[in-house]
């Protein structure tokens, strides 16, 4: 071969290695995925907080309704944290045997009843509390969701998995624009997250193995129980969940298989 042909096929061999390359970061190669991740074929996300701005969302509705009715002497942020704090021991009645199995829309609006009282905000006819109680079902996305869970579906399936219920999940979805393939809930199985039988019927549910799909959260709490039962674990920071300088769990690369700090970094780091 003359030095200018063997100069030819060594250019030729170093364009084609960079095409490959370009090919690959765009249609994302399992090389650029974590290791732990590999194997993912769906991801399911925990809702409130992760996906949605809860706290922000309920705060924005409640100025916006006191302006309307003349109620100013509420805190609406204060009113959003202590709704939404009573989320957890509410569940716990459930699981104590104290409730009968109860979906969130019945949970929130027992809790809304004495959150209106707590906070003087008396008189409500019955249809002005179902329209509060329906907040949960119109709380916005953080900027980076709808973006970043469109990329994700272009590889993955992705779907909910949040203690909401199926009509709440889809009318928020609805709402807001969510992208989502499928809603899963934690009506469908009757525990709660962080209870195992949610996890393992949503897997179920999806026709994969627990190493085939993703629970991603902003939460560790979630993830640790989705990791105890081979489930792939996502992180996703969201500082502002409690507002700015509230409490926000933190990770380290390495802590979950994928850790990112927003959806667009997540789709990012899934090769999307």
């Amino acid at each position: 071969m003359t030095r200018r042909r063997m100069m030819q096929a060594t250019m030729a061999q170093g364009l084609g290695a960079s095409l490959l390359r370009a090919q690959g970061a765009k249609s994302g190669t399992s090389g650029q995925i974590p290791e732990g991740a590999r194997s993912v074929k769906a991801l399911i996300f925990d809702t409130f907080g992760t996906v949605v701005d809860w706290r922000g969302s309920i705060a924005a509705e409640g100025v916006a309704w006191g302006k309307a009715k003349g109620v100013t002497n509420v805190d609406w942020v204060h009113f959003a944290e202590r709704w939404r704090d009573g989320y957890t021991p509410a569940m716990d009645k459930v699981r104590k045997g104290e409730l009968p199995w109860t979906k969130l829309d019945d949970l929130h609006r027992m809790l809304l009843n004495d959150l209106l009282k707590e906070f003087g905000l008396t008189g409500l006819s019955e249809e002005e509390k179902n329209h509060w109680n329906l907040v949960w079902h119109r709380l916005k996305p953080w900027p980076d969701s709808v973006p970043g869970l469109a990329r994700l579906k272009k590889k993955y399936i992705i779907a909910p998995l949040s203690n909401g219920n199926v009509a709440l999940l889809n009318d928020m979805a609805k709402n807001c624009g969510l992208p989502w393939d499928l809603v899963l809930s934690a009506e469908l199985a009757h525990p709660y997250q962080p209870d195992r039988e949610t996890y393992l019927k949503a897997v179920d549910l999806l026709g994969l193995k627990p190493s085939e799909v993703m629970m991603t959260a902003a939460h560790s709490g979630d993830l640790k129980a989705a990791r105890s039962l081979g489930l792939r674990t996502g992180f996703i920071y969201r500082p502002n969940e409690r507002g700015p300088g509230g409490r926000a769990d933190k990770a380290q690369p390495g802590d979950w298989d994928v850790v990112s700090n927003d959806m667009l970094d997540l789709a990012t780091k899934m090769g999307v």
